[in-house]
C-alpha cells in the first residue's frame, strides 16, 4: 500500500512592516466622530490618527505618480492630510464602512482634483514675450487688461459687491434651522473667496457648498429650495434688492 506524501507548510518570511492603518485607527476615528470635546478629539487625532493619514497620503502620492506633477511633494502631502482631517467628521461607521477604504477614496479623489487644477493652470499659462504662441483671444485679453478701468466702474463694482453681500445676509436671517444657516454661511464664504476658485460652473459650486457646509446632497437640495424662494422674495424690480 502506497504511503501518502506529506507536504510541509513553508512559512513566508515577514516583511517586517507594521500596518499603519489598523483596527485601533478605525476605533480612534469612530471615537473622534462621536466626541464633541475639543481636547478629546485633539488627543485622539495626534496620538492615533495623524500618522495613519500622513502615511496614507504619502503612499497614494508616490504609488499613483502624483509626485511627478508637483514640485513641492511635502506641501502636497500636508494639504492632503489637512483635507482628510476636515473630512474626518463625515465618516459614518454605522453604514458598515471601513475607515481605510473611505479615506483612501477621499484622499485619492482630492489628489486627482489637485492634479487636474494644476494641469489646467499650466495649459492656461502663456508668456507675453512669445507673441507667436498667442491666440487672437489671448491678444485681445491682454489689450483689455492693459487699460485701467475708470473710477466710476470700480465704484459700481464695489456697490454691487456690497449689495450682494447684504442680500446674502438678509437671506441668512430668514433661515429657519441650522442646516439652512450652514448652507448660507457656505455660500457667503464662496462669495468672499470667488476670485481664488478655479471652477465656477453649477456642479462645482454645489460641491463647494456641500463640502464647506458638511451637509449631504439631499439636505443641501432642501436648503437650496428654501434659499431660492427667499431670494425671489427679496431680489428683483420694485423689491428690496434690485441689484441685477
Amino acid at each position: 500500500m502506497a504511503k501518502k506524501k506529506r507536504y510541509r507548510k513553508i512559512k513566508r518570511p515577514s516583511s517586517g512592516r507594521k500596518p499603519y492603518f489598523t483596527k485601533d485607527t478605525q476605533k480612534a476615528i469612530i471615537a473622534f466622530c462621536e466626541s464633541t470635546c475639543y481636547d478629546t478629539r485633539s488627543e485622539l487625532y495626534n496620538e492615533h490618527i495623524k500618522n495613519a493619514l500622513e502615511k496614507l497620503s504619502e503612499n497614494l502620492i508616490f504609488v499613483y505618480g502624483f509626485h511627478k506633477q508637483h514640485d513641492d511633494v511635502a506641501n502636497l502631502k500636508h494639504s492632503c492630510v489637512v483635507n482628510l482631517y476636515e473630512n474626518l467628521h463625515k465618516f459614518d461607521h454605522t453604514r458598515g464602512s471601513n475607515a481605510f477604504s473611505y479615506f483612501n477614496v477621499v484622499a485619492k479623489n482630492w489628489l486627482i482634483i489637485q492634479s487636474r487644477i494644476k494641469n489646467k493652470r499650466k495649459s492656461r499659462l502663456v508668456y507675453m514675450e512669445d507673441q507667436n504662441d498667442l491666440s487672437n483671444t489671448d491678444k485681445t485679453a491682454i489689450e483689455n487688461w492693459s487699460i485701467s478701468p475708470s473710477p466710476s466702474t470700480g465704484i459700481e463694482v464695489e456697490e454691487k459687491h456690497s449689495g450682494i453681500k447684504k442680500l446674502l445676509l438678509e437671506i441668512k436671517n430668514k433661515a429657519k434651522n441650522d442646516m439652512e444657516k450652514k448652507c448660507c454661511d457656505a455660500i457667503c464664504q464662496i462669495f468672499d473667496n470667488i476670485d481664488s476658485l478655479d471652477y465656477l460652473n453649477k456642479r462645482a459650486v454645489f460641491v463647494y457648498v456641500r463640502n464647506i457646509s458638511g451637509l449631504n446632497s439631499k439636505q443641501l437640495s432642501v436648503c437650496m429650495s428654501t434659499i431660492r424662494r427667499n431670494y425671489r422674495e427679496l431680489c428683483g424690480p420694485n423689491k428690496k434688492f434690485d441689484i441685477f
